[in-house]
Formats: structure tokens, C-alpha cells, sequence
């Protein structure tokens, strides 16, 4: 997209963030059944993932789970805009958030507070519907575009209500931040090629990172599992839980493997709102071919 047209997408942007929820997410489910074609290669890995993590379903049933996470990820993509662009009058009502007992009690005692979460398609607009709740929204750590266009209109969308982001890779900012008592929302779910072990994930063994144990340590802050989803009436359902019993063990693989049985836990509740066209099992343990 070149950088003159953004100030046209910021506009169509504004708008789509002000629809009813019924609109957004119509609208979200046209452009998906309109772009088909185009999602070639993600319906391809989405299917490949559920494959791998839903031997039980018969071909049918993971063909649809597959099917549906793709369109989910396009309407998430119009409910990423709502997150950065929709007034707060256009959020009323549209969730319910439990567990705020959790963080508050946690920043009481000064802790910065670790929101220990997953790639779903609408986290963003979770985590600004949890800023809502709270009156002040949490950091967030996200992966920087390459393009450097896309990006400057990214952030200066996210900062706007979130504050600066933290990039993926900026370990110094995101302890900083922890260390400074704030609550910031983390995910440490997608494929890690470094300071990683294999642990199952649906079963299926995954490369997942083992350093959040000592980020929490290192910054003297608590991690505080934060999940959510978008129920059949279009409301979202936002809860913060309480630590988990025994984390961290000392064992840093154990405990990433604690992460993920607790995330599988929670994407078996809506499956098709998790993002499974990211190539998860993309790094495989030595002498396994590769799965995409």
C-alpha cells in the first residue's frame, strides 16, 4: 500500500469501526467468501494444523473447523480496526469482563503484571475491550511489519490506545515496562526458533519459547492468564484468571508445557476463533520431516 492512499484507508478504517456488530462481522464474512481464492495458502496451513490437532474429528468436520478459522481471521482483521479506531460509546455493552480482582490486586502490591495470552483472530479488540473495563488499557507486544509504511500507521493507531507498543524482540522494553508496574499482554504461542523447547501442543510437539519464567523473575512481576472469545451473539466474554498453581516450576520446558495445555484448554472452548493458518509446527524436533 503506498504510503499516499493511508489517509483514505484511515477513513474507511474509522468507519468500519463504528458498524454494529452485526454489520462488522457480516461484512467480515462477505470479504472472506469474496477473497477466497486469494487465502489459498492460509486455508492450506489451517488445514494442515487442524489435521494435525484434531485426529478425532472425521475429514468432514476438520475440513469445516479449517474452513471456519479462516473466515474468523479476515472478520478479525475488522475487528482489529474496531480495537484501534472505534469511539468507546461503540463498545459499550459488547463485553463481559471477570477477573479484574486478579490485576488490580497484583499492581496494589506494585507487580507489574504479565497477560499471559494466545494468537486468537480477535485479540486486540479483547484486550481493548479489557482497557474499557479497567479505564486504562495495557501495553502490548507485538511483531513489527516490514513495511515500514504499514507500520508507522500500525503503531500510531495502536498508540493511541494502548501507549507505545513493545516489539516482539525488545526484551529491554517489555522489562521495563513489567518492572514500572504495568500490566502488559503477552503471547508466547507462535513457532520460536531460539531459547525453546519442544512441548505437545494438541499432541503434536511444538517449538515453544521457555524464557517467560525468568522475564517474570527478572522484572519481579506476576503472570495472570488472560483468555477470551466471541460468543454466537457477537458479545465477547473477557476473563482474567487467577496464577497458576505451581508456575513456575524451575523447569522452564515444564512450564512452557504448562502453557500450552492451558491454552489448548481454552481454544478447545471456541477452536475456530484460534489462529490456525500460522504455521505453529513449523520448526520440527531433529529427524522430523517437515509438516507444510
Amino acid at each position: 500500500m503506498a504510503c499516499a492512499l493511508l489517509p483514505l484507508f484511515d477513513l474507511l478504517a474509522k468507519a468500519v469501526a463504528r458498524l454494529p456488530q452485526r454489520g462488522l462481522l457480516g461484512l467480515g464474512r462477505a470479504l472472506a467468501w469474496l477473497a477466497w481464492p486469494l487465502l489459498r495458502s492460509r486455508r492450506r496451513i489451517a488445514r494442515i494444523n487442524v489435521d494435525l490437532c484434531f485426529p478425532g474429528l472425521d475429514a468432514t468436520a476438520r475440513r469445516r473447523l479449517a474452513d471456519a478459522s479462516v473466515v474468523n481471521t479476515v472478520v478479525g482483521a475488522l475487528e482489529l480496526l474496531r480495537a484501534w479506531h472505534a469511539p468507546a460509546s461503540a463498545l459499550a455493552g459488547l463485553a463481559d469482563v471477570t477477573g479484574l480482582e486478579h490485576l488490580r490486586a497484583a499492581q496494589a502490591r506494585g507487580q507489574g503484571v504479565l497477560l499471559m495470552c494466545g494468537h486468537f483472530t480477535h485479540t486486540e479488540l479483547a484486550v481493548r475491550l479489557l482497557g474499557e473495563a479497567l479505564g486504562h488499557a495495557p501495553r502490548v507486544v507485538v511483531r513489527r511489519h516490514n513495511n515500514a509504511c504499514l507500520e508507522s500507521w500500525f503503531e500510531r493507531s495502536r498508540a493511541a490506545v494502548y501507549g507505545p507498543s513493545i516489539g516482539k524482540k525488545d526484551v529491554r522494553g517489555l522489562l521495563r515496562a513489567l518492572s514500572g508496574g504495568e500490566a502488559v499482554v503477552y503471547s508466547a504461542d507462535q513457532n520460536f526458533t531460539y531459547q525453546n523447547a519442544f512441548v505437545p501442543f494438541f499432541g503434536v510437539p511444538a517449538a515453544t519459547l521457555t524464557a517467560t519464567p525468568d522475564l517474570v523473575r527478572r522484572a519481579n512481576a506476576v503472570l495472570l492468564p488472560f483468555w477470551y472469545h466471541r460468543g454466537d451473539d457477537g458479545r465477547y466474554h473477557v476473563r482474567i484468571e487467577a496464577p497458576w498453581p505451581g508456575w513456575p516450576s524451575g523447569d522452564p520446558a515444564e512450564d512452557a508445557a504448562r502453557y500450552m495445555r492451558e491454552l489448548e484448554a481454552v481454544v478447545r472452548e471456541c477452536p475456530e476463533q484460534y489462529l490456525w493458518a500460522h504455521r505453529r509446527f513449523k520448526t520440527r524436533p531433529p529427524g522430523e520431516l517437515p509438516v507444510y
